[in-house]
């Protein structure tokens, strides 16, 4: 009788020391899990893209995240996008879309101040001015001219073997001058790179939405050998093959 009451006890102990220790096991997997998510790197925004022939592609091509209101139509829009020329020959890429007026090249600094305030108003004239003359045209019957796009045309010629990269990580960026309509954060903006010889690459270019840590821009896909940057930081020059 004894001997039992002596093996139950001694069985309980044994099965209470398996529990506890299974017990940390299981609180180290998890912590360990926990450590793992917090430690992840957040997901890179944009699209990524590839022509038929495989000697030109688009990525990281993402529409910066315009507020909490959205772009409002006749907004400007700042465009990111990397370039690459995988081809032994130069290019010359034309981009377009049917969704603002036009696109053009313009610096990262100045696209952004432009995008911040798209529909900037001259302030009425100081008091102290003279008035116009009885019967002289009001100034507001007359129609004010449209502000020209501060920019070039999207044209850009890539070398061979090579990248260009317009993006605000870089000194250049592309603008989408004039929304034809309103956008928010999700939505579309469908973009055409012609590279000439009838290769074009279409695709959508997302509105950014906002993340918590903020996603990093497309990296520079390096080649075997690696680019050689110049010195502006746009174009990437000869390597070897692939993305």
């Amino acid at each position: 009788m004894t001997r039992s009451i002596r093996g139950s006890r001694r069985a309980a102990l044994l099965l209470s020391g398996l529990a506890a220790t299974t017990g940390l096991l299981l609180s180290g997997c998890g912590a360990g899990q926990i450590a793992e998510t917090a430690i992840k790197e957040p997901s890179i925004q944009g699209v990524n893209l590839e022509a038929a022939n495989g000697e030109y592609a688009v990525r990281g091509l993402l529409v910066a995240f315009p507020g909490v209101d959205g772009y409002e139509a006749g907004d400007n829009a700042i465009l990111n996008v990397v370039i690459y020329n995988d081809s032994p020959d130069p290019v010359t890429v034309t981009v377009t879309t049917e969704s603002a007026r036009e696109v053009v090249i313009t610096g990262a600094a100045a696209a952004a101040q432009a995008t911040a305030s798209p529909s900037v108003i001259p302030s009425a004239a100081p008091s102290g001015t003279p008035s116009p003359q009885e019967g002289s045209p009001s100034p507001d019957a007359s129609p004010s001219p449209t502000a020209a796009p501060a920019g070039r045309p999207a044209r850009i010629e890539i070398p061979p073997l090579s990248y260009v990269q317009l993006n605000t990580e870089g000194e250049q960026v592309l603008q989408l001058i004039g929304l034809d309509e309103s956008l928010r954060s999700g939505q579309n903006v469908f973009v055409t790179f012609d590279f000439g010889n009838g290769v074009t690459i279409n695709g959508p270019a997302p509105v950014a939405v906002p993340l918590t840590p903020a996603a990093p821009p497309s990296p520079i896909i390096e080649r075997e050998g690696g680019y050689e940057g110049h010195e502006e930081g746009g174009h990437g020059g000869e390597g070897g093959n692939g993305h």
